[in-house]
């Protein structure tokens, strides 16, 4: 009897360790499938809220162009280099110090970007700029050449915008595609396309006024670092705002639907 009650005793333990393996599994089963919901659901509204957030091509357009400048700070960024380098020329006249001021300077907001772990690109597109325009600079020893790769970009910018906006694919388009998800779509709405060609324009317009004023004094005789480092201060950032406050206007008279919501 003995060994008959040590058998079923076993037999039960074992019934009741596999009966809590159990318990414990299902539980297991049924914590991941909430937390499974519950991702799903952050996800939801996560999607619903960009949705919310870019359900017309003009709040898009507006969102990805603030993205795409920097903001503020993003500009400052841009013109600090520049500063640095025409105000130490003025006040030295030497090309190389002025070079090694204007990389310093990029170098110190590149350093503040990192320690503060914010997106070090628009300090690093800085970097590139004062780079190359140095380049230019050391090899011809003249101060005045360090705005030539400036005004060269300007005048590309300019004309692959107008070309462009003539062939019917204006770039503005493509930031409406990068928010849809279809980089093409945007094209078969003819309303969508209008309004990306007059928006293209108002970036052409800038890059334009910079070429027309900046490339003569280039060509003038004489030391021209000095008038072309105001022009490009002037003409950098207060250009670049005023083009954004009117495409905002623009922007802000319309409320045209995301073409692939529509259909959706």
């Amino acid at each position: 009897m003995t060994s008959v009650d040590d058998e079923a005793a076993r037999d039960g333990a074992q019934g009741a360790a596999t009966g809590a393996d159990g318990a414990a599994a299902a539980d297991a089963e049924l914590r991941a499938a909430v937390r499974e919901h519950e991702e799903a659901r952050a996800e939801s509204a996560e999607e619903s809220a960009e949705e919310a957030a870019h359900d017309t091509v003009e709040a898009a357009v507006r969102a990805q162009l603030t993205k795409a400048l920097g903001g503020v700070r993003g500009m400052v960024e841009a013109a600090v280099p520049t500063i640095g380098f025409t105000a130490t020329y003025l006040a030295a006249h030497q090309v190389k110090l002025a070079v090694i001021v204007g990389v310093a300077a990029c170098v110190v907001l590149l350093a503040v970007r990192l320690a503060q772990r914010s997106t070090p690109q628009f300090a690093l597109n800085s970097l590139v700029g004062i780079g190359i325009a140095a380049f230019f600079a050391l090899r011809s020893g003249k101060a005045e050449d360090a705005f030539l790769p400036g005004i060269l970009l300007n005048a590309g910018y300019g004309v692959a915008m107008i070309f462009s906006i003539l062939v019917r694919w204006p770039v503005v388009g493509f930031i409406i595609g990068s928010v849809t998800g279809d980089p093409t779509a945007w094209r078969g709405d003819p309303g969508v396309v209008r309004l990306c060609s007059r928006l293209t324009w108002l970036l052409v317009l800038p890059c334009v006024l910079r070429v027309a004023v900046q490339y003569p004094i280039w060509l003038a005789a004489g030391d021209q670092a000095g008038p072309l480092g105001i022009a490009k201060i002037a003409m950098g950032w207060p250009l670049q705002v005023a083009s954004l406050a009117a495409m905002v206007w623009l922007l802000a008279r319309g409320r045209t639907p995301m073409r692939s919501r529509e259909t959706a």
